[in-house]
Order: structure tokens, then sequence, then C-alpha cells
């Protein structure tokens, strides 16, 4: 199945492996609160036990310097798109208020991102993430 969206997830290649995971969760999340219809449908296995809906439509994740993230994010805010972002500063927070505090107190050229999710049509995310590789 071919799909008018895409989503994609940058996360900086030089983080801990732990913090690269967190990070891409945190995204994904945040692009499902954005997006509602990313959510798919429940599931349910033959036993009739009922689970939890996954995104829709695969995620692609690449791997970016710091340099990249921030051309990333110019790129997608030039073209009037709405990315989800991570920056280093959300490591040291707990929850999400304090997290928007700490987005809030930073402009953004001088944001230290880690991640940014994006979910848009496929040209445009294509625009956007191009010269980013895959995560290996």
């Amino acid at each position: 199945m071919r799909f008018e969206t895409k989503i994609a997830v940058a996360v900086r290649e030089d983080l801990a492996t732990w913090q690269k995971l967190n990070v891409a969760c945190f995204l994904s999340g945040g692009l499902v609160g954005a997006y509602p219809e990313l959510a798919g449908e429940r599931y349910a296995d033959a036993s009739g036990r009922e689970y939890g809906p996954l995104i829709r439509q695969p995620v692609l994740v690449f791997a970016a310097s710091a340099d990249e993230l921030t051309r990333t994010l110019r790129r997608a805010l030039d073209r009037g798109l709405s990315p989800s972002l991570y920056t280093s500063e959300l490591f040291a927070t707990g929850h999400d208020e304090a997290n928007r505090a700490a987005v809030a107190g930073i402009a953004t050229e001088a944001l230290d991102l880690v991640g940014i999710g994006l979910h848009s049509d496929r040209k445009a995310v294509d625009k956007v993430m191009k010269g980013l590789v895959l995560h290996p």
C-alpha cells in the first residue's frame, strides 16, 4: 500500500542508544497527538484479547548530525510545516510542562536539537529529509 503522506523521524547520531530510542518514541507519540488520524485500529488476537493500536503507516528513522537537524528544521519551517522536536534540555526534565518551558526559553536558531519528527505529504517530507540516511 502506498500512503499519500510520510512519517519521518530524524535522531542525532551521537546520542546513546537509550537516548535515540527515547527521542524516537517521544517524537512518534507527539506526531500521533498532533495528527490523530495516524493511529490505527485496536488489535485483537484469535483468543479475543484486545491490544492497543499502532501507528497506521511506517515511520522512517534517519540519523543526523546536529547541523543536519538544524538544516532539517529550517527546511520544514520554510515549507510551513509544523514538526515535533526534541532538544537536549529535555533529557533533564521530568514532565511535559517542564519540557515545553525548556523549549520556550530558547530561540529557534539556538535550539540544541536531538530529534525532529514530521508528518506531511510524501514529497514535502522527502524534500525536508533530503540528504539524511536511514538510521542503521
